[in-house]
Order: C-alpha cells, then sequence, then structure tokens
C-alpha cells in the first residue's frame, strides 16, 4: 500500500482553508473512490484528473485509488482541487519526488488533455496559504497577474500537468510573475459636465469626504445619474489593503481583468432595477457567490430608478448598510463578503415623472405609493436626501463648474482631517464611526447640537437619525478646515434631511 499527499485551498466567501489531499493505492478493482464531502463538480474531477494524467504522459495506478480530503467536515465546492489531486495519485505512486511538493500549495481545474485551466478565486486562495504560512503556491498561469500581488509567498505559475511534473523532479522551469502594473479604472466624466445643480453638486462633495449615503429625488433628464457616476471620480484611491480586500471579491465573483487584475479605484457597480434579492446582496446553490453590495465594497453602489425595485430588494441592504458584512447561509456553508460601500438612491418623484411637476397626471394616492417602496427604516439610513429642481433659463450660458480634480482636492483633504481623528479607533471615515462615539467621547456643546435635540423632543427625527446628522456635521466642518462643527454645520447637515416631502 502507497500513501501520497498534496495541499490546496478550500476558499469560503473572502477566507480560505487549507486542504490536506491523501491519496491511497491499495488492493482491489481498479478505481477511484472520493471522500470528504465533495460536491458534484469535484465528483466528477475523478475522470478528468485520470484522463489528464494519461495523457501528460504518465501512467495512472492499475488498482483501488481512495482520494480522502480533509478536514472531512469542510464541504469541498468547484474544480480547484484538480491538480492537487493529480499529483497526490502520482505521489503515491512515487512517480514524483516528494520534497518539492510537501512544500507547496496547488490550486487549477485540469483538461482532460493535461492543460491547467484558471478558476474562481485565486487571491484569496494565495492569500489563505500565506497566511497558514506556506511557503509556496502554484497557480494556472493564465492567473499568475493575479496571485503575484501577494507579497510575501513564492507563487509560480504553469501551464500543463507535464511541465509541472517536470519541475518537480528537477528538470524544468515554471513561469514566475511580472512585477504589478497599475491598471487605471475607467473615467465616467468629469463634474464640470454636470450643468447647474448647485445644491446636488454639494451633496455629492459632502458624501464623498465623509463615505455618506446619498438619495437624488427630481424629474427624469435632469441629472442625477450624471452625478453618481461622477462620485466614484471624487473618491481618493484604494490604500493597499483596500485593494487586495476588493480584488479578492471581485476575483470570487470573476470578473478580473486578465493583464492588470489589482482594483486600485472605488469602483462603481448600478445593477439593473430588474435585481434579484439574490443577485444583490449574493446568493447561488452550493456556496454563496458575492452580490453587487460586495462588488461595491469599498465604492459607491448606484441604485438607479430605485422605486421600481422590489420591495424585499430594497429592505435587503439595511443589514449590509449596518454592518458593512453580508453573511450568507447556503447547503455548502455561511460565506461572508465584506460590504462597506456607499448608497446611492436615485428616483423620479412619481410614475409618470413629468418634465414640470405641474403636468403631472398621478393621483396623490399614486405619487405616496410610488415612492413608498423606500420604507423608513431604509431611508432613515440614507444621510443625505436632495430633492434636484429643473434647471433656470441661464444654466447653459453660464461659466463651467468646478472640476472633479478641484472637489476631489477639498475631499482628500477632509478625509485626511477624518483619518487623523479616528486613527486609534481604526476608522478612516465619519461614515464608520459608531453614534455612541459621536454621544460620548466627541461630545459637541449643548449649544451647537440644539437643533438636533429639538428635532428629536418634536419627534421629526429617530436616534439614528440623529447620530447620522451628527456624523454629516462632522464631514461639513472637515470641508471647511475646522477642528469641530458648528451650529452652521449642524444645521446644514438637518437640512439634508427630511426632503421627499418637498
Amino acid at each position: 500500500m502507497s500513501l501520497g499527499r498534496a495541499h490546496s485551498v478550500a476558499v469560503s466567501g473572502v477566507d480560505g482553508q487549507i486542504v490536506e489531499i491523501e491519496a491511497d493505492i491499495g488492493r482491489g478493482l481498479p478505481g477511484v473512490h472520493l471522500v470528504g464531502l465533495p460536491d458534484t463538480a469535484l465528483q466528477e474531477s475523478r475522470d478528468r484528473v485520470r484522463a489528464a494524467v494519461t495523457n501528460s504522459g504518465e501512467k495512472w495506478p492499475e488498482s483501488r485509488v481512495i482520494l480522502a480530503l480533509s478536514p472531512a467536515t469542510l464541504p469541498k465546492v468547484g474544480s480547484v482541487y484538480d491538480v492537487a489531486l493529480s499529483l497526490a495519485v502520482l505521489d503515491a505512486a512515487e512517480a514524483v519526488p516528494h520534497d518539492r511538493l510537501e512544500k507547496s500549495v496547488v490550486l487549477g481545474e485540469l483538461a482532460l488533455d493535461g492543460r491547467i485551466r484558471q478558476v474562481r478565486g485565486i487571491l484569496p486562495a494565495v492569500l489563505a496559504a500565506k497566511n497558514a504560512g506556506w511557503q509556496r503556491v502554484i497557480v494556472p498561469e493564465s492567473t499568475l497577474a493575479e496571485a503575484g500581488l501577494v507579497d510575501g509567498i513564492e507563487v509560480l505559475g504553469t501551464g500543463s500537468l507535464r511541465e509541472l511534473v517536470l519541475w518537480l523532479r528537477g528538470d524544468g522551469v515554471l513561469t514566475e510573475p511580472d512585477p504589478v502594473a497599475i491598471a487605471h479604472s475607467p473615467a465616467y466624466g468629469d463634474l464640470s459636465e454636470v450643468v447647474g445643480q448647485e445644491e446636488a453638486r454639494w451633496a455629492v462633495e459632502v458624501a464623498a469626504a465623509g463615505a455618506h449615503h446619498l438619495l437624488l429625488t427630481g424629474p427624469p433628464g435632469i441629472g442625477k445619474t450624471m452625478l453618481a457616476q461622477r462620485l466614484p471620480g471624487l473618491l481618493p484611491p484604494l490604500t493597499e489593503s483596500e485593494s487586495l480586500e476588493v480584488t479578492a471579491i471581485h476575483s470570487l465573483a470573476g470578473i478580473l481583468p486578465g493583464g492588470n487584475p489589482l482594483i486600485t479605484q472605488a469602483p462603481f457597480i448600478a445593477p439593473h432595477h430588474t435585481s434579484t434579492v439574490s443577485s444583490l446582496v449574493g446568493g447561488g446553490s452550493g456556496m454563496a457567490r458575492p452580490g453587487a453590495v460586495s462588488r461595491a465594497h469599498r465604492g459607491v453602489l448606484f441604485l438607479d430608478e430605485c422605486a421600481e425595485l422590489g420591495t424585499k430588494v430594497l429592505e435587503a441592504l439595511r443589514t449590509p448598510l449596518e454592518d458593512g458584512e453580508v453573511r450568507i447561509a447556503r447547503r455548502d456553508g455561511v460565506a461572508r463578503y465584506p460590504a462597506r460601500f456607499q448608497l446611492v438612491l436615485a428616483a423620479n418623484p412619481c410614475p409618470c415623472a413629468p418634465a414640470r411637476e405641474t403636468d403631472c397626471v398621478c393621483a396623490p394616492a399614486a405619487r405616496r405609493r410610488y415612492l413608498g417602496k423606500l420604507s423608513g427604516p431604509l431611508i432613515d439610513r440614507v444621510d443625505l436626501r436632495i430633492r434636484m429642481r429643473p434647471m433656470a433659463t441661464g444654466a447653459f450660458t453660464t461659466d463651467v463648474a468646478e472640476s472633479s480634480e478641484a472637489v476631489r482636492a477639498r475631499v482628500s483633504s477632509a478625509r485626511a482631517m477624518a483619518a487623523e481623528r479616528w486613527r486609534e479607533f481604526g476608522w478612516t471615515t465619519n461614515g464608520e464611526v459608531p453614534g455612541h462615539v459621536l454621544r460620548q467621547r466627541f461630545r459637541l456643546p449643548r449649544s451647537v447640537i440644539a437643533p438636533i435635540e429639538e428635532a428629536l423632543l418634536r419627534g421629526r427625527m429617530t436616534a439614528r437619525g440623529a447620530d447620522r446628522a451628527i456624523r454629516v456635521a462632522w464631514t461639513v466642518a472637515d470641508l471647511r478646515g475646522a477642528d469641530s462643527p458648528n451650529i452652521e454645520d449642524v444645521g446644514g447637515a438637518l437640512n439634508f434631511r427630511d426632503r421627499l416631502s418637498e
């Protein structure tokens, strides 16, 4: 009886766990038996692996082969284990030396002719191998740029099982990753292209400076989508750790570009208004895939025509807005995905959406019902609410408005002040700060927050709304370079709320 061993990674959400693959070649009728909670794709790998090994010029054992994946209680999903399974069998048959294999984590799917194909989730898998203390990871050659984003671990790429076997025997060389090339994210236009709408432009600037959520309402064609698309251009570049977070999520979703996989700019995700709950927060059979809220992590989630979305879809946003992550339970386990995004909602004031409000033909009940899909608890989580009005007659003849570059400079300065203030707590923006910290350790004078207390006393605002208004006030103060908000900043923050009824 011969025993072989190889290692791979099981990815669940953005977390990964090392999987030990053992191969036992014993007596009995020829056959391959796979144990360790494999899913359907992994069960089918028995035939792929056997064909790939044979077509790579190696001999498959003519006896009973048992393949065990440990930990046995962890569900194994997908075809990422194919290459490791084949190497475990070859190791048990003493067809390859064990010294290099025992120090390597192997990832990839096998084609029948022995080619190694790419799989999703390479980046989180490599990160998991590094965090587990492994020295080397071997990935499909087509994913080498993605795997090479991780420092502190040797990354090698191979295009075929034959090439990998020769390397294990000391007769070949595997490909190393090239230096990381920074890719520029697509531009969505400049803020100077938006005509008029000074109040809405100011709201977008405040939203960018403090990572606040934003609601824009107004007739069609007034510029709601243009403003939302220009918000990512006002945000600072992602830090190194944030870039890896975002890139790992996009890797799991299978939407990373091939040549320059590292995402350095805030993503902009705009799902269609017919999206389902699963497409928004994540889902699918087996192990849940990341949804739009996770793909928008550290960026902007834009829901155009939000009043056309289903009520259940909108209500599903409440938990990620508060927690900054989603946990999705499916048959093969619970997947955890980060979802710290800025929400931008855009809606028409009524179903008929005329250019002039006086031309509206909707009944009063229909108007109330249209925006009534946005429930009170959801709207309460939106910090800035702007009702956009038709442009004045001379809007097209005025001077060009400020560019995104000029506004970005103020946003970067305000974010730097906020990051310095919250450094000891680990927060970087005002939008992340819990309400109790603002009310206790950073309590404002009573004379400054008097308008908020009056709104609470009259029942015009909830306690959550009061906390969010204070966050906005801190952001307004940061934009003007002040150490703390004054009563005018608080008044400006309150002015951004309760706009739906105007």
